[in-house]
């Protein structure tokens, strides 16, 4: 089974907060107040437009109950996944043999995107050192995922 860390990865920290607030039906106002925090600030965390901070998380925490550090550890992955969506973000190039992409223009292939086709092809044509980088980019269980599809078919 899941922890609650597993299901939630990615997920900005002031959503947690929110759904906990509404689950004690507490207003934004009034827990920021109480824990000696300006309402507005809280808001925007809340809305996603602020980055929960260290000092603020454990001020949070121990009020709704979360474990120490769990805002943080969802700040940290909800900053990965940003940075993931980012167009320069991609695989070691230097690892991939261009001529594994021998009917693509290389330097255009949009690694999120297109990440199916990367995934099938290199595991299709790819060498081992390939295969090594994509698992490592994407992920184990993201590259399982996308073989299991193509095998079903």
């Amino acid at each position: 089974m899941k922890t609650l860390l597993e299901i939630v990865k990615g997920v900005h920290p002031g959503k947690m907060v929110e759904r906990e607030l509404l689950k004690r039906n507490l207003s934004q106002r009034q827990f920021a107040l109480s824990i000696a925090e300006h309402p507005q600030t809280l808001g925007a965390i809340i809305k996603g437009k602020r980055k929960m901070n260290t000092e603020l998380s454990l001020k949070i925490e121990p009020e709704l109950g979360f474990d120490e550090g769990f805002l943080m550890t969802l700040q940290v992955f909800h900053d990965i996944k940003l940075a993931k969506r980012d167009p320069n973000y991609h695989p070691d190039l230097s690892k991939i043999n261009k001529i594994t992409f021998w009917d693509t223009t290389f330097d255009r292939i949009d690694w999120n995107l297109m990440r199916n086709a990367v995934v099938q092809r290199i595991f299709s044509y790819g060498n081992e050192e390939e295969q090594a980088e994509i698992t490592r980019f994407y992920g184990k269980e993201e590259v399982d995922r996308i073989l299991s599809i193509v095998t079903l078919r």
